[in-house]
């Protein structure tokens, strides 16, 4: 084999593990960008050491040993994402003003396709969806680091206790110890899981054709209809969140009247349904970026509307347009 043949086999093997390290890196670390970085730095240093790669455990092992180093020394940095839901109680809507904190304050969305391999177990699928919701990825941070690692690795990924003891440096015992305590932690921070929504069922369809029509018309009434009464909004990068339609549908009559007249454009992220939110274009035709919507789905009533406002790092990032034409429906 040339060493031609030889360099572009191991990238082609390296490459084939990066969507399912980028789910396992985002977990751990709760930011696309940052997950992304640390994939790369992975499979950069996988490609450097590849001669010292002796086949003693399988090649998937030995990157999520990297990957898990990678993320360690980052999160070691102090890096802890959240939800404005985790930092503050909700506003009522008459104290409602928009107060930015630092971009890496947040918990940040991300794609289903750069996090969720194809896998052809429904059950294994489901696992997958649900550890990569938005509620999930924010409880891991309330995890230390390594327990972290221990609690996705064990209950996510599906590994032996004496497999992530070996990658971890440890014992049997401390696993299953950090296991325990991650779990009990998990518990306390995670909340009401939402509904399934791979694939969306009729009624959940149905439920999105809804508020898509009530949202680009601007309907207050049927919205409200479409909100659980304890409904949430949140608008990373601001610290505001509320609660309750009554707020919620305030608050879009008064500091989001502008927004009235936008169209959604359906996407995916975190496992859930999800919408690229465009605005009127206020100077000129068309419609422009404002937000993905991140939607949560329980008991056959929208539970969220997580609204990332950051556009110039989301758009890109979910492959969407920087601009709709006039005429889009």
């Amino acid at each position: 084999m040339s060493d031609l043949t030889a360099t572009t086999d191991i990238d082609s093997r390296l490459e084939g593990h990066r969507v399912e390290l980028t789910g396992y890196c985002y977990r751990m670390l709760g930011s696309a960008f940052e997950a992304e970085d640390a994939v790369q730095d992975t499979l950069v240093r996988a490609w450097r050491n590849f001669d010292k790669f002796e086949g003693r455990s399988s090649l998937r092992s030995w990157l999520y040993r990297i990957a898990t180093n990678v993320c360690l020394d980052m999160l070691n940095a102090g890096n802890k994402r959240a939800r404005p839901v985790d930092l503050t109680g909700p506003t009522p809507l008459a104290q409602a003003a928009l107060n930015p904190l630092p971009e890496n304050t947040w918990l940040e969305p991300m794609p289903d396709g750069r996090i969720l391999p194809t896998v052809a177990d429904p059950a294994e699928a489901a696992v997958a969806r649900e550890s990569v919701r938005l509620a999930f990825v924010a409880a891991l941070q309330h995890l230390p680091p390594k327990q972290r690692a221990v609690l996705i690795l064990r209950e996510v990924l599906a590994w032996k206790a004496s497999e992530v003891a070996e990658l971890l440096d440890t014992s049997v015992a401390s696993v299953n110890s950090a296991l325990q305590r991650a779990r009990a932690t998990l518990t306390e921070h995670e909340g009401k899981p939402a509904d399934a929504a791979n694939p969306l069922d009729e009624e959940q369809r149905k439920l999105l054709e809804r508020y898509v029509a009530a949202f680009e018309g601007y309907d207050m009434v049927a919205l409200t209809a479409l909100l659980h009464e304890d409904a949430v909004m949140t608008m990373p990068p601001f610290d505001l969140w509320l609660q309750g339609h009554d707020d919620i549908t305030g608050f879009m009559l008064s500091i989001g009247a502008s927004c009235a007249g936008s169209r959604l454009v359906a996407t995916s992220a975190n496992g859930t349904p999800a919408f690229a939110h465009y605005k009127p274009n206020p100077d000129g035709p068309g419609f422009v970026p404002w937000a993905v919507q991140v939607i949560d789905i329980s008991d056959g009533a929208i539970t969220g509307m997580h609204c990332f406002l950051d556009t110039p790092r989301w758009f890109p990032l979910f492959g969407l347009p920087d601009h709709l034409d006039a005429d889009a429906a």
